[in-house]
């Protein structure tokens, strides 16, 4: 939303836009409760989920957050909210095109600078199993899609 906001901005400047031009708006209200309750509930569930994911992908494989005798469970936990709650906000205003542009892009840098696109993938791919156990289907066919992003952007190897 932010996004296609700015770009008609910029695109509409000194005119009115056209009604095809505004017709992210109405879709974006038609949606825009569900994805508040989403959000909320997204709030709700974070230290929930990212325990749940944490401990499942820690049963796959009990190294996965160490790197020699380092645990990196802590820094691991910092960042998974951290993406959870840029995440959530991506929901909320709709706008994937940010998140990635303003957040997955660099994140994506420093996880590569760590070598740690296995435990993103890991991540990701254990959050979205988890999310589909706590969000009803219409909350999660809004946010499995960011999630997947994720995924995608971070814990792919290059």
């Amino acid at each position: 939303m932010l996004s296609q906001m700015q770009r008609l901005s910029f695109e509409a400047e000194g005119r009115y836009a056209s009604d095809e031009e505004l017709r992210f708006i109405p879709e974006y209200l038609k949606t825009y409760e569900l994805r508040l309750q989403t959000y909320q509930k997204l709030q709700e569930l974070e230290q929930t989920v990212i325990q749940q994911v944490q401990e499942k992908m820690l049963a796959q494989d009990p190294n996965i957050l160490r790197s020699g005798n380092v645990d990196l469970a802590p820094k691991w936990k910092r960042d998974a909210i951290r993406t959870w709650r840029y995440s959530a906000a991506a929901l909320l205003m709709d706008d994937t095109e940010t998140l990635r542009d303003r957040f997955l892009l660099w994140f994506q840098t420093v996880m590569r600078a760590f070598g740690a696109q296995k435990s993103c993938n890991a991540t990701y791919a254990t959050m979205q199993e988890v999310v589909k156990q706590h969000l009803t289907p219409q909350q999660a066919s809004l946010f499995l899609p960011i999630l997947v992003l994720n995924q995608r952007l971070l814990g792919s190897v290059q």
